[in-house]
């Protein structure tokens, strides 16, 4: 393409923001239009077998583009944003061997961060011992109890995680209880360096009414498309909610359903209530970097799509 030697003098360009806004699309036409390949940021999509509830690139999305890191993990082997860096960068320098633009796509910021710049990893290994104490305690008392734990030794990091993302608040708490510090303090996000020269951020984001709107659709389409005996299926093959994934959000939900008996198609309201709350905590942790070139997406997406391929090609970078 005449405007692919332009773009390709980028070194990375990731694609964030909240979920439902379009991220995937946008992403798969500047992938076509300029020569690239998709390096997923998403935390549920590494995981094998849950692909409804993840929003996970069909097939067919899959054959138009290139995609990366996906289906890499079960839903019961650990993953951790250390370990995701390390094949994301991997994947990164793979894509730039070989003539194509790298792009960083999806929702989770801390995925993002450690592929964008260079993060101050906590000098905490895991403690299995430590881990399952606290996956005790969140069995007795409750996964609020584990985030009220969380929230008097490290408001900020408590503040960030939902109650119910178990694995994540134990992370938290294990890195408290190794180095007296708060996960919090390791961040140096101002201090943190960009990882590439060459690299862009796009946000996208919309109305905050359209945006709702989307997600309650998206919501309701997962259960068309069958999210209840994908969920089912799961739980068959032995993943219950002691596999930290099965816990995450529209997962847990159906779980709690299927588990108390309860009809599922009850768990609808609860999954779009709680995944609008999520969109607005990525919208919290992406509005605070300003290194962020942010994208309206309430307009039609082929228009928008063309304004950030120009950025790339021949814009102010």
């Amino acid at each position: 393409m005449s405007n692919e030697g332009e773009a390709g003098r980028w070194d990375l360009v990731a694609v964030v923001g909240p979920t439902a806004v379009g991220k995937s699309e946008a992403a798969l036409r500047l992938c076509e239009r300029l020569g690239g390949e998709i390096v997923s940021a998403d935390s549920m999509q590494v995981y094998r077998g849950m692909d409804i509830g993840t929003a996970k690139p069909t097939p067919e999305e899959q054959a138009r583009v290139r995609h990366h890191l996906i289906d890499i993990r079960s839903p019961d082997e650990p993953f951790s944003v250390a370990e995701y860096s390390e094949l994301a960068l991997e994947a990164v320098q793979d894509i730039r061997r070989r003539g194509k633009i790298s792009f960083l796509v999806g929702g989770t910021g801390f995925y993002v961060e450690a592929v964008t710049h260079r993060p101050d990893f906590p000098p905490a290994p895991p403690d299995e011992g430590f881990r399952r104490a606290m996956e005790a305690e969140a069995e007795a008392h409750g996964n609020a109890a584990l985030h009220e734990r969380l929230r008097q030794v490290d408001p900020e990091t408590a503040a960030r995680l939902h109650l119910n993302d178990r694995k994540r608040v134990i992370r938290a708490l294990e890195i408290w209880a190794a180095t007296g510090r708060p996960r919090s303090g390791f961040k140096g996000r101002e201090g943190a360096s960009p990882r590439f020269e060459r690299q862009t951020v796009f946000g996208l984001t919309m109305r905050r009414e359209l945006l709702y709107e989307r997600i309650d659709r998206r919501v309701e389409a997962m259960m068309a498309q069958g999210f209840e005996a994908e969920v089912r299926a799961l739980r068959a093959s032995g993943y219950d909610r002691r596999c930290a994934p099965m816990r995450s959000l529209g997962y847990n939900e159906l779980m709690e359903a299927l588990e108390s008996g309860s009809d599922p198609e009850a768990a609808v309201a609860l999954i779009q209530r709680n995944t609008r709350r999520y969109a607005k905590r990525q919208l919290v942790w992406f509005r605070a970097r300003p290194e962020i070139v942010w994208v309206d997406m309430s307009e039609e997406m082929a228009g928008r799509v063309q304004w950030m391929a120009h950025f790339l090609t021949g814009g102010n970078p």
